[in-house]
């Protein structure tokens, strides 16, 4: 039989600390969790269930104090002051000016018409300026956001045989993107859209910033027949083939379109260069995208070059947003299809527009309310899809703009959203000879913010796993389609994690000489192991099916590594210290794991303690009863109380 050994403690504070653990109080439920999960985004007093059940405050005064969390500018409305709205004025006709042109080009991206693309920059801003959280992001339609939509719907309906089905799947598409983003807002999952990784999302942008470069040659070189693809390959090939059925048929190719569209994208990325070099002049690559539009329209109208091959806009719808709730389609084979591409366009357009608030929120230093941002978002997408909208989010590069215009409040998304209103009802039907390559070459010219090469140098200096998630998103967007390049950077983000949690860090540590510190003996050589005792960190979160056994292998090959080390047959370790402090779950199988470890251990002579177990782990080993089966003596507070006790008893010196 194995020899009994009895712990004997001096220090009565050692036996306090152990109660301490061990008489903590049980976690709460699952379900008051995630009761508590659902108060705390929608009512403003989350430790309070109702409203009433507080005697602090009036009915009056809650039901106001709920509002204003609802509605963000009913706090920062009170100490609005007319020199914040001379600023935000300024920033928001800069913005619009930057928008309108914007707009339009990126309505054609989406393959809807003009008209879309500005009902796009007017009520989902006016919604956000009500209810989101960030001062400066500025609400509208984007590239990357009007590429996907454009690549994902065109392969369920064809934008050139049935027009009219399509518009009103990019208007259910919407729907769905809004009820996607609301009930992350609502129910907390905010999580999901971080599976997109920083990493992913760069490569993403960069790759999604080439294809949308690619398509625009259609515009550019004033090509009439054009792929529905999206990969690299298959638009280099119908350029190319197009250019040349053109040229060669009695079909008339115009190089005007492209010495037009040239010229202009050369004014635009020069305007960007001297922006960039003096910041005074941060209102001159604002403008210029409209200035192109009325001195390019002004050109073809007067020239007549639309009679010679150059390919304009022609009508452009003016007036408000018409109501589009009878055209959503709830019904049908396509139903689902919608569903998907919806959820694609929600973590899409989120990943982007929290990105660029938290950004512009650590610059000027204030708190960006992710779920609310999540919350505000989906109902401005599910309003827009009810009045001619598709899918919005907040634009980085517009974002620029009304951030160096000065912005004080989101008040300069509400003035953007009426000069678009007024260019609707006023100017619309002057876009008519605006030519399609100024609108290829004002898309052309707000592609370089997206791709980002210092970005992708840093990754890969600093995680070569992170940048490989970059560059395969990158490929598989270029070469593959969107959903695959999303798939490869989502599946490489689940691998990361994945390898992370079947093999977490589980360190030895010792002393460092003359402290009370514990450290890892790899990364601090001066640490000192303790004869006869064996302290193990678990680094990961939870010990789970995952990584149990993974653990329990590595501590017992320490284990024997350490006899066979000292060549003894009774061996050198007396006992393993686990700290548990970094450990926040355990499930069943962590505690089976724990159990055969502790079974392994006594029949090689080696007691188990555990050091700052969590709640939840604490209170899962009592109900499973594995505290009594290590006894209750072997659970500590601190690693130097853990070292001390085993010092003081008989299992040093056994």
């Amino acid at each position: 039989m194995r020899e009994q050994r009895v712990l004997h403690i001096g220090d009565t504070s050692q036996i306090e600390s152990s109660k301490w653990v061990l008489d903590s109080p049980n976690p709460p439920p699952l379900w008051k969790k995630l009761l508590s999960s659902v108060k705390e985004t929608i009512l403003p007093d989350g430790n309070k269930f109702c409203f009433f059940l507080s005697k602090k405050k009036t009915l009056h005064e809650h039901a106001f104090s709920f509002l204003q969390s609802l509605f963000p500018i009913l706090v920062w409305l009170k100490d609005y002051t007319a020199s914040k709205f001379k600023d935000d004025l300024l920033a928001g006709l800069t913005l619009a000016s930057l928008c309108i042109p914007q707009s339009v080009g990126y309505a054609s991206l989406a393959k809807v018409d003009p008209q879309y693309g500005l009902y796009t920059s007017i009520v989902p801003p006016l919604i956000y300026a009500v209810m989101g959280s960030s001062r400066d992001i500025a609400i509208g339609p984007v590239a990357v956001v009007s590429m996907l939509l454009s690549s994902l719907v065109t392969k369920v309906i064809d934008p050139v045989a049935n027009p009219h089905a399509y518009r009103d799947f990019v208007f259910t598409v919407t729907f769905f993107t809004g009820i996607f983003q609301a009930g992350f807002g609502i129910f907390r999952l905010g999580f999901l859209v971080d599976f997109l990784s920083h990493a992913a999302l760069v490569g993403f942008m960069a790759g999604a910033a080439v294809i949308i470069s690619l398509q625009q040659l259609k515009g550019l070189l004033g090509i009439t027949h054009f792929t529905t693809k999206t990969d690299a390959v298959s638009v280099l090939v119908s350029v190319f083939k197009s250019l040349h059925q053109q040229i060669t048929s009695e079909e008339k190719w115009s190089p005007l379109n492209f010495i037009l569209g040239c010229s202009f994208l050369i004014f635009l990325l020069v305007t960007r260069f001297i922006g960039k070099r003096n910041k005074k002049l941060f209102w001159l690559p604002a403008i210029a995208p409209l200035l192109s539009v009325i001195l390019s329209t002004l050109i073809v109208y007067l020239s007549k070059a639309d009679k010679q091959g150059v390919n304009v806009i022609k009508h452009v719808k003016g007036g408000l947003n018409q109501s589009s709730v009878h055209q959503l389609q709830f019904h049908g084979q396509h139903v689902g299809q919608a569903v998907k591409i919806g959820l694609v366009c929600a973590v899409i357009a989120l990943t982007e527009a929290m990105a660029v608030g938290r950004s512009f929120a650590s610059i000027k230093g204030y708190h960006l309310d992710g779920n609310r941002e999540m919350l505000s978002m989906g109902i401005m997408n599910i309003a827009g899809s009810l009045t001619s909208c598709y899918v919005a989010t907040g634009s980085f590069s517009r974002t620029a703009v009304n951030y160096s215009a000065g912005c004080q409040t989101a008040v300069s998304n509400i003035v953007m959203a009426i000069t678009v209103i007024l260019f609707l009802q006023l100017f619309a039907r002057l876009l008519y000879y605006t030519p399609m390559a100024i609108l290829a070459a004002i898309i052309l010219s707000a592609l370089p913010g997206l791709i980002d090469v210092n970005e992708a140098r840093y990754i890969w200096k600093v995680d070569k796993l992170d940048f490989l998630a970059c560059i395969g998103a990158f490929v598989g967007v270029l070469f593959a389609s969107v959903e695959i390049g999303l798939l490869v950077a989502v599946t490489i983000s689940f691998a990361k994690i994945l390898i992370q949690s079947i093999r977490p860090g589980v360190e030895i540590l010792g002393r460092v000489p003359r402290t009370e510190v514990f450290c890892d003996v790899t990364q601090y050589p001066m640490a000192v192991s303790t004869p006869g005792i064996l302290v193990i960190r678990i680094s990961s979160g939870s010990l789970c099916f995952a990584n149990a056994n993974f653990v329990k292998e590595r501590i017992l090959k320490w284990v024997v590594e350490e006899d066979d080390i000292q060549e003894t047959s009774k061996g050198n370790v007396r006992a393993i210290i686990m700290d548990m402090t970094n450990l926040m779950n355990v499930d069943t199988s962590g505690i089976l794991a724990l159990e055969e470890l502790h079974k392994r251990l006594l029949s090689r002579g080696v007691e188990l303690a555990m050091v700052n177990p969590r709640w939840q782990v604490i209170h899962k080993l009592k109900l499973a009863h594995f505290v009594d089966k290590i006894g209750k003596q072997w659970v500590f507070l601190t690693v130097g109380e853990a070292v001390d006790a085993c010092l003081s008893s008989k299992i040093a010196t056994a």
